[in-house]
């Protein structure tokens, strides 16, 4: 590929990166899609050329891509390979530090996501540049989250501190993101549920429909804690909403998640069931997994549907849910669709 057509795909996939907060999403990934194998080409060259700060930018770029079209593994290798280039702008190279180790944080290699984050941390001290500081400590608060609550959140808080007084937004509204999120798994539903308010007052303001559809996710999990399950279901159902119009995979999994609580929770005991169902295929076919706030609702979720209708017709629901395609389990959530038809007893 010549030079001049590998700069243009760089340019295409920052842009398209900007592109992917709003609700038009979508029709942008298909863009991406469209020019998937250019883009394969363009990393290649600038690979070949020996370009790294290209190679690390456009391999960043393509995150959201890789992650909404369950590329996770194919985002690794691109992110290895340029990381494996000797040279280049640090800055770079510490937002594709992040990066990788966020995609392997979803894929579930917590070892090879910490190893990435610290060594994001290090280089992003060394620079002084507070967005990766405060973006690759989330990356181990979000680790932390698993095992030991009040260390995310004092890595949060570290993040907050490190972008405070600078021009970063992305550092600091992911350690609010993350902090919102320990704070409702450790019980504390006012802090948590005024952080997730607040961010999601800004993200509308700015346009940032991904944002939107995360904390409206994670707020219908504080308003359902707190008693309010009706204010919880239309939380999940906007979010899936977006997520949906979107084309966001693994958000699509998480809101279904969302809203089978919900759902258990008001009783409509064989529709939660299909849901959770859906969800496990939406969860497959992301090839992500369940991240630990997640995780701990799916769990109580299946627990408490298992209890209520028994083994044999929790699994004869759960897997009407799995066998729907996604379009399907989209309109069956929000209710655009007839139930899918049980498998016989």
């Amino acid at each position: 590929m010549d030079k001049q057509k590998a700069q243009e795909l760089l340019a295409f996939a920052e842009d398209a990166r900007t592109q992917l907060k709003g609700l038009e999403a979508s029709a942008v990934l298909k863009g991406l899609e469209q020019q998937h194998e250019d883009m394969k080409s363009a990393m290649g060259s600038f690979i070949e050329r020996g370009q790294p700060d290209q190679a690390l930018r456009l391999a960043t770029s393509l995150v959201p891509f890789w992650m909404a079209r369950k590329r996770i593994d194919e985002g690794i290798s691109w992110l290895t390979r340029a990381l494996a280039m000797v040279g280049g702008d640090d800055v770079h190279r510490g937002h594709a530090l992040f990066s990788k180790g966020y995609l392997a944080f979803w894929k579930g290699d917590d070892e090879l996501s910490s190893l990435l984050q610290r060594q994001a941390v290090n280089l992003g001290r060394h620079i002084k540049d507070p967005t990766i500081i405060a973006l690759a400590l989330v990356g181990l608060a979000r680790l932390a989250i698993r095992s030991d609550i009040p260390e995310a959140q004092r890595l949060c808080r570290e993040a907050m501190e490190a972008t405070e007084g600078t021009a970063d937004r992305d550092g600091r509204s992911s350690a609010m993101h993350v902090l919102a999120v320990a704070a409702q798994m450790a019980g504390n539903f006012g802090e948590a549920r005024d952080l997730m308010r607040g961010r999601i007052k800004l993200a509308r303001e700015t346009g940032n429909f991904a944002t939107v559809a995360i904390e409206s996710n994670n707020l219908s999990m504080v308003e359902r804690q707190l008693g309010n399950n009706d204010e919880a279901e239309v939380l999940a159902l906007e979010a899936l909403d977006i997520s949906s119009r979107r084309g966001d995979g693994l958000a699509i999994a998480w809101n279904l998640n969302g809203l089978a609580a919900a759902v258990a929770n008001r009783g409509v005991f064989e529709r939660a069931a299909k849901l959770i169902g859906a969800a496990d295929t939406a969860m497959k076919s992301a090839g992500g997994a369940w991240p630990p706030d997640e995780l701990v609702h799916y769990d109580r979720t299946v627990s408490s549907l298992t209890e209520a209708l028994g083994d044999a017709e929790f699994a004869r629901c759960r897997e009407a849910g799995r066998s729907m395609t996604s379009a399907d389990a989209i309109d069956f959530a929000l209710g655009k669709s007839n139930a899918p038809q049980l498998p016989p007893a």
